[in-house]
């Protein structure tokens, strides 16, 4: 390859009782896509930081070819070719898609009056450039997940961006929509745009790389090119040790119903029915927007449910709300961690103890003694990398922000059901073994657990039971020995 585009010399960064990024030296060469990888963490989120100018390195240089962008500011950066994409959207929903691209930089004729007709036409050339079909007259907030991160990409090319870092770019998108994005890629670095490109998705991490850098701890551990290496001896430099199941094996037997739900419906959901057994782990699948979280808001009283039944341990239950579900021994993990599991601005303290608030409370005063002594031993157990239980949520990284979730429920000694949905999204492949580990452990204890995934491979291995929906209804359920994965993809797709 050609001299590098970009190199980071020696940049450190460190913030209280932390190295995020320790003497990390690296290079990017012209059309190549760079895998960033590592667990949670791992330094990676500090990088495309510093590298944006959104926070600037203690020590070190950052090069844009012979120029120096350390101390510049985001918007310089941009300027002189350096774009991201990153896992949170940065679009006006209730602007028309033209107007996302060319925020800032509208087109105008004669230097006053915008020249509307002009941006769509260059906004519809920019799609057909990258192989997609988009109305760029349409708002923002009616395309899908996938067609907003195609949005952000050509808002970024637009931009004649030489350098793009993509983070996490198909932790919400369907298999479909990975396909085309990575199609979108190799484009892109055929016209020699250089990609950064960071994910815990190892099968995408192969089939694009050129090069792979590995993260841990704030350092750099090892640069390889894709041909020298394989998925095991990555994850080994990854996590600093040997994971030799990827998903670990249950030996134990699944006991009588906990949990039976009949013709429930609501939330836009219809006649869904199933049961749920002490010790199981009840799988659910579907295509995105297929009911399944809808399904498990209305169960968790979250959403008002418009008719049906729902049984624990065999008698009939009215849950009106989330308190009651918490009361009734239900624990939910949901999808968006950041929104609905976690108070980003509190402490992990503070997040451990909210499902058990009460057993730390006397007349309206918190024991303080009692609240850290569950906050130290759900950290210790689930090892929350943090150099302190006062540490906000907000600054942990996803994988740890997803333990501090589940350290919430496990506080609570009520909890007997768990609903997980989507427990692994956006989380490494060493957090997610953990995780793995801890919902056997919690199966092996006697709980029961519920999990809503679109990994395929997550759910055929993690699930006693199948229940595949399809368009907000049941379309099939499937045996341990009956499972298989175009069975699946058949039941979920609606096909006849």
């Amino acid at each position: 390859m050609d001299e590098c585009i970009l190199q980071l010399k020696n940049v450190t960064k460190t913030y209280p009782g932390v190295v995020a990024v320790d003497h990390v030296n690296l290079d990017f060469n012209p059309g190549e896509v760079h895998a960033l990888v590592g667990e949670n963490g791992a330094g990676k989120s500090t990088i495309i930081k510093m590298i944006s100018g959104a926070i600037k390195p203690d020590e070190g240089e950052i090069l844009l070819g012979q120029s120096d962008l350390t101390r510049h500011s985001p918007h310089e950066i941009r300027k002189r070719g350096v774009e991201v994409v990153y896992q949170e959207f940065n679009l006006v929903q209730d602007l028309a898609v033209y107007e996302n691209i060319f925020l800032g930089c509208s087109l105008r004729k004669h230097g006053v009056l915008l020249d509307v007709k002009e941006m769509v036409r260059r906004s519809k050339e920019l799609f057909d450039s990258l192989g997609i079909q988009i109305d760029p007259e349409k708002k923002v907030s009616e395309l899908s997940i996938a067609y907003m991160q195609f949005v952000e990409i050509a808002k970024a090319i637009s931009k004649n961006a030489r350098v793009l870092i993509m983070d996490e770019p198909t932790a919400t998108l369907t298999d479909k929509d990975v396909g085309i994005l990575l199609d979108i890629v190799r484009q892109l670095r055929e016209q020699g745009i250089t990609i950064i490109y960071v994910s815990h998705r190892m099968e995408e991490i192969f089939l694009l790389a050129d090069r792979i850098t590995v993260m841990r701890d704030g350092e750099k551990i090892i640069t390889l090119f894709k041909a020298d290496t394989n998925r095991k001896e990555l994850i080994h430099y990854m996590v600093g040790r040997e994971l030799n199941e990827t998903y670990p094996v249950r030996d134990h037997k699944i006991g009588d119903e906990v949990l039976r739900v009949e013709n429930l419906s609501g939330n836009g959901v219809k006649d869904i029915s199933f049961s749920l057994h002490r010790g199981e782990i009840l799988g659910f699948g579907g295509l995105v927007g297929s009911g399944r979280t809808e399904t498990m808001e209305v169960l968790y009283g979250a959403v008002k449910k418009s008719s049906g039944k729902v049984f624990l341990s065999g008698q009939e239950v009215d849950i009106r709300n989330p308190r009651k579900a918490v009361k009734k021994g239900l624990a939910f993990v949901p999808e968006d961690r950041k929104a609905l599991g976690l108070i980003m601005d509190k402490s992990i303290k503070n997040n451990i103890s909210l499902a058990s608030l009460r057993k730390y409370e006397k007349a309206l005063v918190i024991n303080d003694k009692k609240e850290k002594a569950v906050a130290k031993k759900q950290i210790s157990d689930l090892k929350i990398k943090t150099p302190h239980m006062d540490q906000l949520a907000k600054n942990l990284s996803g994988g740890n922000q997803q333990k501090v979730v589940l350290g919430k429920w496990l506080a609570n000694e009520g909890s007997e059901i768990f609903i997980f949905d989507e427990p692994t999204r956006g989380i490494d492949v060493g957090a997610k073994h953990e995780i793995y580990l801890l919902m056997n452990q919690l199966a092996e204890a006697g709980k029961s657990i519920i999990m809503i995934s679109s990994e395929m491979e997550e759910l055929i291995g993690m699930s006693d039971r199948i229940i595949v929906l399809c368009e907000n209804e049941m379309a099939g359920e499937l045996c341990k020995d009956e499972i298989d994965k175009n069975l699946i993809l058949h039941l979920a797709s609606g096909e006849k």
